[in-house]
């Protein structure tokens, strides 16, 4: 029985050296200064001295990190994951073979016409799965999200230089393979175009004309700009941008093509050109009615209040559109937060500001928010209340205090009168994945 129990939770020993350490043990790592439990998920022999790739237990994904073996206390247990059950994998052995054939002969995996096998990044395929059941795992919605691959876990890119910011990206993204070598990669600010030198970079930039999104400019104020971008028209452009976003969404996957998408990106202006901040992606027909697929401000552009001005601009979308609408779920974590700091503080503005009674419908269509998220937040703010038996929105103190403390703070926002916009038109071709 003991043994059972030590087998089901790996096995526990002292360690003296680093050549003992395998991928999937766990470890104490020293952390800010901090006695961490962390996860080795993988390890660089190429260079001497060896790396460890480490994920930090109970924490996200963002810390992980390549760490030297001076940081591993070896004075403590490492854990060794427990060993593999053969009979295992004779079952995963016997599911392969089970694999239908196609009318050719080649099986679906060689009849693939994505060709996945034959793309020059990291971690697209697995053996054993046939395209049905690639397709049958993507999501027929925004952001396409997917189960991570293992070799997705590991961060390939350790820095980037964008513009005039070096930035430590926080997520793989499947870039070229040889660029997870270099040290540094640089990319385009405005052509989000990547190399690994900056020798080639600079030869670029003098090549290079352009100076903002490709797209139409759609809105302009004192602040910020947004430029709508087709993926269809724009795919080479679209593509780069979800590598990019990539290395700080973890769930955002980039299985699908970017055609049957709009990109609305928010840039700021100076000498140079525009330089891309944020965007949103948006499906051009959306069967579940959101608004946004995915959302994302450059780390170097957060914590300004950004996030904040591309939700509400998604919003101002939906009012032109006569919408109601929702981001696609799951939201990150940190898109989460600011949601619910946008939906609580519209919500509190409008009703104290509207001053007369208004119903949970009326509020959706003015705001554009669906009534489900209008619901909840009423419900996180507790100003939900059931009274001679109906539902009713009371505001109590906690709600006009952070009202007064709203306005006050003087944020920024979107003025409709400078959105030129039309809700665009599209024909059943080109509303199609391009497969």
């Amino acid at each position: 029985m003991a043994q059972e129990e030590e087998k089901d939770a790996g096995i526990s020993k002292y360690i003296s050296t680093t050549d003992e350490i395998i991928i999937g043990c766990k470890c104490w790592v020293e952390k800010d200064g901090e006695q961490r439990l962390a996860e080795i998920l993988s390890i660089n022999n190429r260079r001497q001295p060896p790396k460890f790739y480490v994920h930090y237990e109970d924490f996200n994904k963002r810390l992980d990190e390549w760490i030297l073996a001076s940081r591993i206390n070896f004075e403590r247990e490492v854990t060794f994951p427990k060993p593999k059950d053969p009979d295992e994998k004779k079952k995963k052995k016997q599911k392969k073979s089970a694999t239908p054939q196609a009318t050719d002969g080649e099986t679906l995996e060689s009849a693939d016409i994505m060709d996945l096998e034959n793309l020059n990044v990291q971690g697209l395929r697995d053996e054993g799965i046939s395209r049905d059941d690639e397709i049958k795992k993507l999501r027929t919605s925004g952001s396409m999200t997917q189960n991570p691959h293992e070799v997705s876990r590991v961060r390939n890119l350790s820095k980037i230089i964008m513009g005039k910011h070096e930035i430590e990206p926080w997520y793989f993204s499947p870039y070229p393979i040889e660029l997870t070598d270099e040290d540094v990669v640089y990319i385009d600010d405005f052509s989000l175009q990547y190399f690994g030198s900056k020798k080639q970079y600079a030869r670029y930039r003098q090549k290079c004309t352009l100076r903002h999104p490709p797209g139409n400019e759609i809105y302009r104020d004192d602040y910020v700009s947004f430029f709508e971008i087709d993926g269809r028209k724009q795919r080479t452009w679209c593509r780069n941008l979800c590598l990019l976003s990539k290395l700080f969404l973890d769930h955002k996957t980039l299985y699908y093509d970017v055609d049957p998408f709009l990109f609305y990106c928010m840039t700021q202006r100076d000498e140079l050109g525009h330089h891309l901040v944020g965007y949103f992606s948006k499906e051009k027909e959306s069967a579940d009615g959101y608004n946004v697929a995915c959302i994302l401000t450059l780390p170097q552009y957060q914590r300004m209040g950004y996030g904040r001005l591309l939700i509400e601009f998604s919003y101002e979308l939906s009012k032109k559109e006569n919408k109601v609408g929702s981001p696609e779920k799951p939201l990150s974590d940190l898109g989460l937060l600011s949601y619910r700091a946008y939906w609580s503080d519209t919500l509190i503005k409008l009703l104290v500001e509207n001053g007369t009674e208004v119903t949970i419908d009326e509020i959706s269509s003015m705001t554009s928010l669906t009534t489900t998220d209008i619901l909840h937040t009423a419900k996180a703010l507790n100003i939900l209340r059931y009274y001679k038996g109906q539902h009713i929105l009371y505001l109590n103190e906690d709600v006009m205090l952070r009202y007064e403390k709203l306005i006050a703070k003087k944020r920024r926002s979107i003025d409709p009168e400078k959105l030129i916009w039309k809700p665009p038109i599209f024909t059943a071709s080109q509303l199609r994945f391009a497969w």
